[in-house]
């Protein structure tokens, strides 16, 4: 089924102004103007951020949405994936980010703008332990990219944590996928737009 309404979840410090969020709303702007588009800013804390999406999605029809999410988005992603069985596509996704981010504690700057700053609690790792121990997305109604030169996650993780979904392994790209208008195709095409 044609997806009508999709949801982009962007990854830690980030924003809805990260290159490919910006790319994927453009392009659907200008060749699927029917589809319903949502980039939320996410709070720091992962439960807030996870009852915010619930919410902004709430009446969106579970078996024509789906979701795109990169880095901290795509562990988000494949969370609401797992809760309302849509398709899910994970840019680099972070699977132990409860580890990863543990040592991120404290004040951080926006990735986008770095005055504006937010706290990152120590609360947020267990909130971030409590969301991990949910059960895996159907593995068929996933597609996963992983870059295998990415700086900051272990692709080999990702295709450990996904195994039995659709995947597609950059050999080198980095953890931005600063070569994204190669992929955007693919990942439209996955979801049916």
């Amino acid at each position: 089924m044609r997806t009508t309404h999709l949801l982009y979840l962007h990854g830690f410090r980030s924003s809805p102004q990260s290159m490919k969020a910006l790319k994927v709303g453009q392009r659907v702007r200008e060749t699927h103007p029917e589809v319903v588009w949502s980039c939320p800013q996410l709070p720091p804390s992962p439960q807030a951020a996870m009852a915010g999406v619930l919410s902004g999605i709430a009446t969106w029809p579970r078996e024509t949405m789906a979701v795109i999410g990169s880095s901290l988005g795509g562990f988000y992603a494949a969370w609401v994936a797992r809760q309302t069985g849509c398709r899910a596509v994970l840019l680099n996704p972070a699977v132990h980010p409860a580890r990863d981010l543990a040592r991120h504690i404290g004040e951080q700057t926006a990735w986008h703008n770095s005055k504006e700053r937010f706290s990152f609690m120590p609360e947020y790792v267990d909130e971030l332990r409590s969301l991990e121990a949910a059960a895996d997305p159907d593995p068929q109604r996933i597609f996963l990219v992983a870059a295998q030169g990415d700086e900051v996650l272990d692709w080999r993780e990702m295709v450990a944590r996904h195994p039995s979904a659709r995947r597609k392994l950059l050999a080198g790209s980095d953890h931005a996928l600063s070569d994204f208008d190669d992929h955007i195709d693919d990942v439209l095409e996955f979801l049916d737009l």
